[in-house]
């Protein structure tokens, strides 16, 4: 029999509408599963089983009087522990925040919980969101189903494992610098950075200029499903888009005939990527070309978006840093104590420089943006990284190894997305990185969801 807990989104709510099984059936068949796994994949922060257990029952009961409440009746979903979940702690992977209960959901839980879907609990993260690797001081390492001896990456690294895994098929992660796409493309899941402003979000925290949060899953179709809840306008951000709701699943058929697509090889510099890595960017590009595409090699032509994001990077940490007494700070990760001190504070001027060549960054994309519907290229240099490696090498290569292919799309604030390829020669997962214009979501997915047809849907981890 097929393990409900691994049905997509799509699947269980159909299956909720014909009486093929219940809401509570499948939170249990979650809750089973993370029992299975958990501690040994370290992904869970906290299971509220009960309350889990309660609003599945609740979702039952609307399912047979033919009332849900909203297209993910009875869908389990995880929260990544960056972010606000009433009646629980946030404590940001972190032995300095505070343990007590919040009052309120964030904006995106609040999208989950209105459409309707069972949070399962809360997943982990690396401390404040800091790092690529998946391990922070309060809750240790999180490992990657595919091989626990690799990182899942970070910070989403709970929302990642959590998904490839199969603990439902919804998990909210955030993304700074690549902090949902890095994790998705090393757990061989999709994983969806919206366009800033998209998906509200509240409190903000240390990279509230260029941090997003948006959905991490196994599907495109239910990536954009999920996006549906999660971007609605919320007042407390102030950056929140006012659009009204729309219908994202049905934006993103996968047919890509005509488009214009770019192949890129740099972002401002030529960031690393291995043999694998460029094989699996050639694979979606000749699928996109089958379908009809208009692929082609270009550069964008942009500014050195690496030395702009280590200040933005760098000194939004630091910031956090000294608000800290000094008695709590030697409880920090050490990577993360030893880059505050590093960092110089810089001047207005500076800082205003730092703006400038964001803005730049922002420009050139949609320039190139004129020319081109979407482009792609690597998620990641490399498949995952050691889950136990010590962090000894300075901040700059960290980046290079972790998020070469990423941050500069923070910068932009463009959406940008990935989607599995496969497994390479040593089982583990390779994807892809689609990027689109700002605000245009929709195509983003679209062109996402045309490599996933082409090259089939990402299997589920042999955890």
């Amino acid at each position: 029999m097929t393990d409900l807990a691994t049905l997509s989104a799509a699947a269980l709510v159909a299956g909720y509408a014909r009486g093929a099984f219940s809401p509570r059936e499948v939170i249990r068949a979650c809750l089973e599963r993370i029992a299975r796994h958990e501690p040994s994949l370290n992904a869970m922060v906290l299971v509220d089983e009960a309350g889990a257990e309660r609003a599945a029952a609740e979702s039952e009961r609307r399912w047979l009087a033919g009332r849900p409440l909203g297209p993910l009746d009875g869908v389990p979903a995880t929260v990544k522990d960056l972010i606000d979940l009433a009646g629980f702690p946030t404590r940001r992977g972190s032995r300095v925040t505070d343990p007590a209960p919040v009052a309120q959901d964030a904006p995106s839980v609040v999208g989950l919980k209105a459409a309707g879907a069972v949070i399962l609990g809360k997943t982990t993260t690396t401390e404040f969101g800091w790092k690529s690797p998946g391990d922070c001081p309060l809750n240790g390492v999180t490992r990657n189903p595919w091989n626990t001896a690799a990182t899942p990456g970070g910070s989403s690294s709970g929302a990642g494992a959590a998904c490839a895994a199969g603990y439902g098929p919804l998990h909210v992660g955030t993304d700074a610098g690549g902090s949902i796409r890095i994790p998705a493309a090393w757990c061989g899941i999709v994983g969806l950075k919206p366009s800033f402003g998209r998906v509200p979000q509240w409190p903000l925290g240390a990279f509230a200029t260029v941090a997003v949060a948006g959905p991490m899953t196994r599907s495109v179709a239910d990536a954009a499903l999920m996006l549906g809840a999660m971007a609605r306008f919320d007042w407390r951000d102030p950056f929140a888009l006012p659009d009204p709701p729309a219908d994202w699943p049905g934006r993103i058929e996968p047919e890509v005939a005509g488009l214009r697509i770019a192949v890129v090889r740099r972002l401002g510099f030529a960031p690393p990527a291995d043999a694998a890595a460029w094989a699996a960017v050639e694979r979606a590009a000749a699928a996109l070309d089958e379908r009809g595409a208009i692929v082609e090699e270009a550069d964008p032509d942009l500014p050195d978006t690496r030395a702009v994001f280590v200040q933005v990077w760098s000194n939004a940490l630091a910031r956090l840093v000294d608000a800290l007494p000094e008695e709590k700070r030697a409880l920090l990760d050490p990577g993360l104590a030893a880059l505050a001190q590093r960092a110089q504070p810089i001047s207005a001027r500076a800082y205003l420089a730092v703006q400038a060549a964001t803005i730049e960054t922002a420009h050139g994309m949609a320039r190139f943006h004129r020319r081109f519907d979407a482009l792609l290229c690597p998620a990641v240099p490399q498949a995952a990284l050691p889950a136990d490696a010590p962090l000894i090498a300075p901040e700059e290569d960290l980046w290079q190894r972790w998020a070469p292919w990423t941050f500069a799309f923070n910068l932009s604030r463009q959406p940008a997305v990935t989607v599995p390829t496969g497994l390479d020669a040593d089982g583990l997962p390779r994807a892809v990185q689609v990027a689109a214009p700002l605000y245009a979501d929709a195509l983003a997915l679209r062109v996402a969801a045309a490599i996933e047809a082409a090259l089939g849907p990402p299997p589920l981890a042999p955890c």
